[in-house]
């Protein structure tokens, strides 16, 4: 019988992490997270019982834990990171060293026969050309902190060799630990709460990826790796570069009462406006199992379940 493969997850027990961890399990994977579990959630807790699983709390910039770990490693995902603009502009700190460096650092300490399998994202592209598909040749040009941290990852990743890059798009749908900033999960959280949303710059456009696509991309890349290797690719919906007006008009074909409105004056922080071609990644084989549609059907349900109302009395 041949030794399972060991997996370590730096920031398991994130959003992507709390889907990614139980389907690696059922894999077949050994699976070790790193987690400081600053969001005071249990979203493994369903797994404690494989014995297969194990966990660390601690730190993903500890050079001496990391070092620890890595010895029985033959596969690191680095999820760990401060995640959206917003927080990484209260922590700029943090998010250089969380994004950047401790994905350096890792890429010193492995040997060069262990994998990486890294997350980056589509904010690198920034503001794209207008009606220009974005593909994994297009310059890099964040325009945010968070972008710009993701984008020197990912460099350090491939100059490294033996890793793969995953570029995702903004990625929707229920999971263990869930996140309610999230482009799509927020709007529509909004149309089942609020019956409303005001568009700001309603024609920027973006892609979208449903959160189990995205361990299936990964699990793509472990099972396809050697094709795959020293390669970015882009992960998203072909049929899915909308703007914010047309994820709008889709939600409310779920929701007949949801109403948006475009507001005349103002603007939208978030300036990231770009669409997105994903030939490379399906050139490969991959293709998503979950549209947006599936992803609206699932917040829906999910929504019936969450409400946001700590300071409320109903």
């Amino acid at each position: 019988m041949s030794k399972k493969q060991h997996i370590l997850i730096t920031g398991g027990a994130g959003y992507l992490g709390s889907i990614m961890v139980p389907t690696l399990l059922d894999a077949g994977y050994r699976v070790t997270v790193l987690d400081n579990f600053m969001f005071k959630q249990n979203p493994l807790a369903h797994v404690c019982a494989n014995p297969d699983f194990d966990v660390v709390r601690g730190d993903a910039r500890d050079e001496a834990l990391i070092k620890g770990i890595l010895k029985d490693v033959d596969v690191v995902i680095p999820l760990a990171a401060l995640v959206g603009a917003p927080l990484c502009n209260m922590d700029p700190l943090g998010t250089e060293t969380i994004n950047r460096d401790a994905v350096v650092m890792l890429c010193q300490l492995m040997s060069k026969d262990q994998r990486i399998l890294m997350p980056i994202t589509n904010s690198g592209y920034g503001i794209g050309e207008k009606g220009k598909f974005c593909t994994e040749e297009t310059p890099l040009r964040p325009i945010s902190l968070y972008g710009t941290t993701k984008v020197e990852a990912e460099a350090a990743v491939l100059e490294r060799g033996n890793a793969i890059s995953f570029r995702l798009a903004t990625v929707f749908g229920m999971a263990p630990r869930f996140r309610l900033d999230l482009l799509v999960n927020d709007f529509v959280y909004r149309a089942v709460h609020d019956r409303a949303v005001v568009l700001f710059e309603a024609d920027f456009k973006r892609n979208y990826i449903h959160v189990r696509d995205v361990t299936n991309a990964f699990l793509h890349g472990l099972n396809n790796f050697d094709a795959m290797k020293d390669e970015p690719y882009n992960v998203g919906l072909s049929d899915a570069n909308l703007s914010k007006r047309e994820l709008c008009e889709k939600i409310h074909e779920h929701l007949p009462s949801f109403v948006f409105l475009e507001a005349p004056i103002g603007e939208d922080p978030d300036k990231r406006d770009y669409i997105v071609s994903n030939e490379k990644i399906e050139a490969t084989g991959f293709k998503p199992a979950f549209s947006l549609d599936d992803g609206i059907r699932e917040l829906i349900k999910g929504y019936r379940m969450i409400r946001n109302s700590q300071y409320g009395n109903v």
